[in-house]
């Protein structure tokens, strides 16, 4: 049966490759320019504290979007180091990597720039609309106006630039890998077999992508920016960052929402905004990527399966 409670797995396009993410362990595969799958794994670190704040609703979205870019950042990092390397070179490559920082210092830079990157993008994403907006303040003065007008430049700002973006190769073919990873995850979710065939038949298209999360933020921050004035302009600023973390929790309940009724037909069409989204942000995949999209996620569920088969032998 489609609707059989299994795992909720996660993944992310890189170049070249698919990166997917389970309980225990992160994978990416990307393809060489041998035409080899190379692999790259990490351990899903369970710190008690984070385990904590993941169960408080609206707090665990900040704290899954901070684990989500740091981790993310790694496995970007290491499929733009590889994708274009000979694989002769490789050892060359890795001795060079041993003379500078240490692996520790390297790792936890990646992870903070990750971090870093997507609050600051957040910050010129929320603010540029505003002051977009108060342009036109002589024309719409009232709040309720500036608010819409400021939502509506934030989305035409998002459509523009994936739009634009979505002209250069490299974009491309990270967008057909992301097409892939979602075809991927809804053949596991339909309970059928991963060949190239069945994950091909699929949608592109998926209610928990994070697509729809930009998109929601857009959304819930027209509602939530209505419980704050909008002048004067200094008072505006403030707000918007102060409620950034308040729309980014609000917005990740709301794709949990979407995500869990989209079997519900009079329900499915609240995700129907992030799922148009998608139309920009995924592409076709061709066979040849689906096929490393399909390597990660095996390879992902064989160390699923290996760390709860010796967690079951221990005790």
């Amino acid at each position: 049966m489609a609707n059989e409670k299994k795992p909720a797995y996660g993944g992310q396009a890189v170049i070249e490759g698919v990166m997917f993410g389970g309980k225990h362990h992160y994978v990416t595969a990307i393809r060489r320019t041998d035409n080899s799958i190379d692999y790259f794994h990490l351990p899903r670190k369970n710190q008690k504290t984070l385990s904590s704040l993941k169960k408080i609703p609206f707090l665990r979205g900040i704290v899954a979007i901070i684990e989500a870019s740091a981790n993310g950042s790694k496995h970007l990092n290491f499929a733009t180091e590889r994708f274009e390397v000979d694989p002769a070179d490789e050892e060359q490559m890795i001795e060079e990597q041993k003379k500078s920082d240490s692996k520790l210092t390297m790792w936890l830079g990646i992870a903070a720039v990750g971090v870093l990157s997507f609050f600051f993008g957040k910050v010129i994403f929320t603010l540029l609309p505003v002051f977009l907006a108060e342009f036109f303040r002589p024309l719409i003065s009232s709040d309720f106006g500036q608010i819409l007008i400021e939502g509506a430049f934030k989305l035409a700002l998002l459509l523009a630039y994936i739009y634009a973006i979505s002209f250069t190769p490299l974009i491309r073919r990270v967008f057909q890998y992301h097409g892939a990873e979602h075809k991927v995850i809804n053949t596991y979710e339909n309970n059928l077999e991963l060949t190239v065939e069945n994950v091909q038949s699929q949608s592109r298209l998926h209610y928990r992508c994070g697509s729809s999360f930009i998109l929601f933020t857009v959304i819930v921050g027209v509602f939530v920016y209505t419980l704050v004035p909008t002048d004067p302009l200094w008072l505006r600023i403030v707000n918007r960052l102060a409620l950034i973390p308040v729309v980014l929790g609000i917005s990740f309940e709301v794709l949990q929402l979407t995500n869990k009724v989209r079997h519900i037909p009079v329900l499915r069409f609240l995700g129907y905004p992030g799922l148009w989204l998608q139309l920009l942000t995924t592409k076709e995949p061709t066979n040849d990527q689906v096929e490393v999209a399909i390597a990660s996620f095996n390879e992902l569920l064989r160390m699923e399966k290996e760390t709860q088969t010796s967690a079951e032998q221990i005790v």
